[in-house]
């Protein structure tokens, strides 16, 4: 997944010393990058300065799955943010800002059909994420790679999202997804789409993020919960992808979530010819 660039500091004008110069504001002028600068996220860690230390983490967490950092990946898009930070005075060369020290910098894979997801986290939020095809093992030769289905779909965004809470954007997501794969407008009691509306309800009343229901409890094993199921079409994904806009009041999807897990069933269905 691209990640936005950090954008270079503007010139100030004023006479300063050189060191103060650098990235051409002073001290007392200059903000650090902060993470909800670069990346989607939200709550404390958006407004988390990018620390050196949690550059680093993310730099040898990337190392140990690709065996090296990705080209305009987070790890490199922390890094330039780290530097610019460090340059300036604004945080230290050894620090680590406390969501990462305590929740963690990880970098998790998912296999799901026809697919590899490699998805990257800094305490708990989705920075990252990178999808790349892999043949199904087994096929005999000549035979066609099977296409993925809505159901599987919907699994593997309960492996590479499992851990967010379910909200209104996630349980419309759903249930669009549901309505596709069924055929039916009729919402399944006990299916899905109604756990995933109940679970929406429920968190919105729940302060404590422990206690809310995630994504992982109401999507894992979805296949055997729909009433039926069919391969995931483009225009499938476009439903779901609006669903999930439509009820999100920052109007974006949520990286490794319903409507990305779609997409890229979608676009791999695509590449084997369904």
């Amino acid at each position: 997944m691209s990640q936005r660039q950090p954008q270079s500091p503007q010139q100030s004008g004023l006479d300063q010393p050189r060191s103060q110069m650098q990235q051409g504001w002073s001290r007392e002028e200059q903000e650090p990058i902060k993470y909800g600068d670069v990346f989607n996220v939200t709550g404390d860690l958006a407004k988390e300065p990018i620390a050196p230390e949690d550059a680093n983490m993310m730099q040898s967490a990337e190392t140990r799955v690709f065996g090296q950092t990705q080209k305009g990946g987070a790890a490199a898009s922390m890094q330039a943010a780290a530097t610019v930070n460090e340059r300036s005075g604004l945080v230290g060369h050894r620090e680590a800002t406390d969501a990462a020290s305590e929740r963690g910098v990880t970098v998790m894979e998912a296999d799901v059909p026809g697919a590899r997801i490699v998805t990257e986290r800094v305490a708990g939020q989705v920075v990252g994420q990178y999808v790349e095809v892999t043949p199904v093992q087994g096929l005999a030769a000549g035979n066609v790679q099977n296409a993925i289905t809505i159901g599987e779909a919907l699994e593997a965004s309960a492996q590479t999202a499992g851990d967010k809470a379910v909200d209104q954007s996630d349980a419309a997501a759903i249930q669009e997804a549901e309505v596709r794969a069924t055929g039916s407008n009729v919402i399944v009691p006990g299916g899905i789409a109604a756990t995933a509306q109940s679970a929406a309800s429920y968190n919105a009343a729940t302060n404590r993020a422990e206690e809310k229901i995630k994504l992982a409890d109401v999507l894992s094993g979805a296949t055997s919960k729909l009433a039926a199921d069919k391969v995931v079409t483009r225009a499938d994904a476009e439903g779901v992808v609006s669903a999930e806009l439509r009820n999100n009041p920052n109007l974006n999807t949520h990286p490794g979530g319903v409507a990305v897990s779609m997409t890229t069933a979608a676009r791999l269905n695509e590449t084997i010819n369904y």
